[in-house]
């Protein structure tokens, strides 16, 4: 579970810390109050895009530390990162000119760690996730996380790229006669351009190394060999005077035995000085001056860099392109030869990426059964009588990409009597949203914490209700933590936060205090429609504080 989040100069936050129990967390507040501020500084925290315009006006950086406890953090990743204890605090901070820092236990990381082991233990849901259950390409997607068959996509994605590009030669050897000269001509030329140059994999950072001291080596020739007789040459150099200095004190040691320290550390200046002397003696000696050698590394400098724009960022990027040249210019001289190589290449490339796709449609068609059967389960109690939920499974073997050959669609039925439709086309915002809840909670079985946020748009009343009770029941052995406008949900919360945006002339902060008695009933009246202690609204708010509490015992 997540124990602790200290948030510092994160958008209207100041420095808040927070503490969070286990099962259902509820934020509620006034509409703009900065209720969905805390999820965004957790996503940060887990490794989310991080932007500088949330640091706060007037501070240099933001700082957002979450400390979790958690005994089921994969093996791989407590191994990977050193985390021994069930308990580790995660921190990342950003400043004001795009710099990340990010650490676990103290220990520099990269975000991108961050974000691994935040996928281990947070399953964020944010206000307008929801939306993406209308387009179907996200149900293929969600479809196979939930079979978590990843090493057959995987498979198959490799699959298809291979006959792309099996393809692609064919095509090429295709090409008619002038057009295969006239590209031979032009990847022979930028081969050659490349090969006259010749560049060598890290000469780059040797050349831009070198050239300043090239630039300047008369002065400093005249500088190292000014500073050498002063250490050293001269009768009056430093080492001179320091070796006078240091014969007397050991005299005067053996005198008075009290000196023995001040000889000695005489004694290690000389030695000092002598090596430095040493040392620049060498670099005088192997100063270039010659006005022939920093003309020929200005002009290969030069050649790399134009090299550098034509074919990539990189020396590395250059050299691979050299090598595509190389195997493109083959393919396009011996073309009649591989015409017929490529062609059974490229049937029997395209027999496996089917055999692939056909393995993939049949795992997916098992686990699309299996996720509906589950889906139902979950969403019936949300208000659904009788509910039909199923999940489409077409495959096109004439239409294979990446993906494979199916094209996934949940369809949906709300109502007794009617026919099963694309979700799309049939559901409501809050049929949606309830949805969407009953897949988080079958998608994130495994994740410790989930994350809603306005997850009962749309919603009201009976239905309110019963979207709590499901978000407590998800919170049972895990952690839930929700924003909410909906007095039903926040009444059933094992723990209630209250937010609070403040604003004066100079600035703008958000205050989140944990709410209990009489001021948490008072937050579930104005939820509620507001008024005081002797409203309906307040009575109403107890009446939903004793249900919720009878429903926990």
């Amino acid at each position: 579970m997540l124990s602790e989040l200290r948030v510092q100069h994160f958008a209207i936050i100041d420095d808040l810390t927070l503490r969070f129990a286990p099962g259902l967390n509820v934020f509620s507040g006034e509409t703009g109050a900065g209720k969905s501020i805390v999820i965004e500084a957790l996503g940060f925290v887990l490794g989310a895009r991080g932007d500088v315009s949330l640091i706060k006006d007037g501070a240099t950086k933001m700082n957002v530390q979450a400390t979790f406890f958690s005994n089921i953090l994969p093996d791989t990743l407590r191994k990977q990162y050193g985390l021994a204890a069930d308990q580790f605090t995660l921190r990342r901070e950003l400043d004001n000119k795009g710099k990340n820092k990010a650490f676990i236990e103290g220990r520099a990381v990269t975000v991108a760690a961050l974000a691994q082991i935040g996928q281990a233990l947070v399953d964020f849901h944010g206000q307008h996730d929801h939306q993406s259950l209308l387009h179907a390409s996200v149900h293929l997607l969600l479809l196979d996380q939930f079979a978590k068959h990843e090493k057959l996509v995987s498979q198959v994605a490799k699959a298809w790229q291979t006959v792309q590009q099996i393809q692609a030669k064919l095509d090429a050897v295709r090409l008619s006669a002038q057009e295969k000269e006239r590209l031979l001509d032009m990847s022979q030329y930028q081969l050659d351009e490349i090969e006259r140059v010749a560049p060598k994999l890290g000469e780059d950072g040797d050349l831009e190394q070198a050239l300043p001291k090239l630039k300047h080596a008369g002065k400093l020739l005249e500088f190292a060999a000014e500073a050498y007789e002063n250490l050293y040459e001269a009768e009056s150099s430093a080492t001179a005077r320091v070796g006078k200095a240091s014969r007397a004190l050991t005299a005067m040691a053996e005198l008075d035995e009290t000196l023995a320290p001040l000889a000695e550390n005489v004694n290690s200046a000389l030695i000092t000085l002598e090596d430095a002397a040493s040392t620049l003696g060498s670099y005088k000696d192997d100063l270039d001056v010659d006005e022939n050698t920093l003309d020929k590394m200005l002009e290969r400098h030069e050649k790399i860099k134009r090299l550098k724009l034509k074919y990539g960022p990189e020396i590395s990027d250059i050299l691979r392109t050299a090598d595509e040249l190389r195997a493109r210019i083959d393919n396009l001289k011996h073309a009649d030869e591989h015409e017929q190589d490529l062609l059974a290449e490229l049937a029997l490339a395209r027999k496996e990426l089917l055999k692939l796709a056909q393995d993939l449609h049949e795992k997916r068609l098992k686990a699309a059964d299996k996720l509906a059967a589950q889906i139902t389960t979950q969403i019936k109690p949300l208000g659904f009588n009788q509910v039909r939920f199923s999940v489409a499974v077409d495959m096109d073997e004439e239409n294979i990409t990446s993906t494979g050959a199916d094209k996934v669609e949940f369809l949906f039925s709300p109502n007794p009597g009617q026919a099963l439709r694309p979700l799309k086309n049939i559901a409501s915002g809050g049929e949606i949203s309830r949805v969407m809840l009953g897949l988080k909670t079958v998608l994130a079985s495994t994740v410790p914490v989930m994350v809603f946020d306005e997850v009962d748009a749309g919603i009201g009343g009976e239905t309110g209700w019963l979207v709590g009770e499901k978000l407590h029941t998800c919170s049972i052995g895990r952690q839930v933590l929700c924003v909410t406008h909906l007095a039903q949900v926040a009444a059933q919360a094992d723990q209630n936060f209250h937010v609070i945006k403040q604003a004066d002339k100079n600035s703008t902060h958000v205050t989140i205090t944990v709410l209990t008695g009489d001021k948490l009933t008072a937050e579930i009246a104005r939820m509620l429609g507001g008024g005081d202690a002797k409203s309906a609204a307040y009575s109403h708010a107890k009446e939903l504080l004793a249900q919720a509490q009878r429903k926990k015992s």
